[in-house]
């Protein structure tokens, strides 16, 4: 027992350390209006120019939580856990540009993406994040319709394939 306090204590410390204005402003480097579009879209012809303001994607993941029993109804989450949700954004080079952490299990995608707004997530204008059908439709991400299948055939087809371990597109070569 005494090793996992210490864990605990050591999470706690470098958790608080990261996420300190220091660190913060110093590290993490949100894209701007004139971040250079990412490669792996400029030198694609399936993704440019179809994907010529994509910053990167945008999603949300539940991290199991222990609340205090006072709270702990709040942070369940559609399957019955609790958890927290959690907010990244990546670059196209899979790199972390925003993390938002700590919203309850039982709040949406949505919510969690409209409070960043509101605090400090900053999408220029004509740029936008892919994302997926939780968030909302608007001019900073781009999301598919619901109910539609997306053509998985066809990217079959071309070379690629859906990865199923991961939930995205991957080369078979």
């Amino acid at each position: 027992m005494a090793h996992f306090c210490l864990f605990i204590r050591c999470f706690n410390q470098i958790l608080n350390a990261v996420t300190s204005p220091a660190f913060y402003n110093t590290y993490v480097k949100l894209p701007t209006q004139t971040t250079p579009l990412e490669s792996y879209i400029s030198d694609n012809p399936k993704f440019y120019p179809f994907f010529k303001g994509a910053l990167g994607a945008l999603d949300g993941t539940h991290i199991s939580a222990h609340p205090p029993s006072s709270n702990c109804a709040c942070y369940h989450n559609r399957k019955g856990g609790a958890s927290q949700n959690v907010l990244v954004a990546t670059t196209f080079d899979m790199h972390f540009c925003y993390i938002l952490s700590g919203w309850e299990g039982s709040t949406s995608d949505g919510g969690v993406f409209h409070d960043a707004c509101l605090h400090d997530l900053v999408i220029p204008a004509g740029r936008y994040y892919l994302a997926d059908a939780g968030y909302p439709i608007c001019d900073a991400l781009l999301v598919p319709f619901c109910g539609v299948w997306y053509h998985l055939r066809e990217w079959e087809s071309s070379g690629l394939r859906y990865g199923t371990d991961h939930g995205f597109i991957s080369s078979l070569y």
